[in-house]
């Protein structure tokens, strides 16, 4: 098992692609904590877990809330010791399909301001408790726009961008302390909700169907095609196991050949 004996938190494991992490995680040995905002999608993701011979903690976490994450960081070292890995997976809302030139300033400096507040929050926490153990992997995933031209991708291109910054800084400063920071660089998988609700806003906007416009995206990949959730839960976990102990300040490129390194 990549992950047995070690701590994990997952913020937005309600969502689909926390749920196919904290799955994998479980199945590959991690305590999982599952911290997010709405307890019946937590409960089914820890439901899920069972299945394959794991147990999810749950809390309701307001991942924007400062001091809710520290405490919530707090309760997992009183409960569990340590923290081994920390991944944000929270989404803010923001729209797409809009030209730059026609977004309103909120409508982009808005979520690109508490993108980064949450991400920060959460690394800063499972840092502080990782400096004292002298180990730790902190995750973070991104997608193609940080590194594509990409039109009508509102805010979001930025995020990507600045989160990947981010982890740089972070894999600099907290790297000396044998902690590592990687992000996880996805073409998006058309399984989750989100993906496929941008996907047709995207779609509205270059005047085609959903499917269409999934297709387009296929059809510029090496492979053909896009990630899939079990792979992005698969390659997060091998980078939070001590056999990619040596990766630190990187993006996992998952794009299919949609980006090249």
């Amino acid at each position: 098992m990549l992950l047995k004996g070690k701590n994990a938190v997952i913020y937005a494991a309600g969502g689909a692609i926390g749920g196919a992490v904290a799955r994998t995680f479980a199945g590959e040995g991690a305590r999982v904590f599952l911290a997010g905002r709405t307890r019946a999608s937590l409960d089914a993701v820890a439901d899920g877990m069972t299945a394959v011979g794991g147990v999810g903690e749950i809390s309701e976490v307001d991942a924007l809330d400062e001091f809710a994450v520290e405490r919530h960081t707090q309760h997992i070292v009183q409960e569990a010791g340590r923290i081994d890995v920390s991944f944000n997976l929270i989404g803010v809302p923001l729209g797409q399909g809009t030209p730059l030139a026609d977004l309103p300033i909120d409508d982009f400096t808005v979520p690109i301001a508490a993108y980064m507040r949450t991400h920060l929050l959460t690394a800063r926490a499972a840092a502080r408790h990782m400096l004292e153990a002298g180990s730790g992997v902190i995750l973070m995933m991104t997608t193609t726009p940080d590194r594509l031209a990409i039109p009508f991708v509102g805010p979001f291109g930025v995020m990507c961008a600045a989160v990947e910054a981010l982890s740089r800084t972070l894999a600099a400063e907290l790297g000396p302390h044998g902690i590592r920071v990687v992000c996880l660089r996805s073409t998006g998988s058309p399984e989750a909700p989100g993906v496929q609700w941008a996907f047709t806003r995207h779609a509205e906007a270059a005047g085609k169907t959903r499917d269409e416009f999934q297709k387009t995206m296929e059809d510029r990949t090496m492979l053909r095609r896009l990630t899939t959730l079990a792979e992005v839960a698969d390659m997060a976990a091998f980078m939070a196991s001590d056999r990619a102990s040596a990766t630190t300040a990187t993006a996992a490129n998952l794009t299919c050949g949609l980006v090249v390194d």
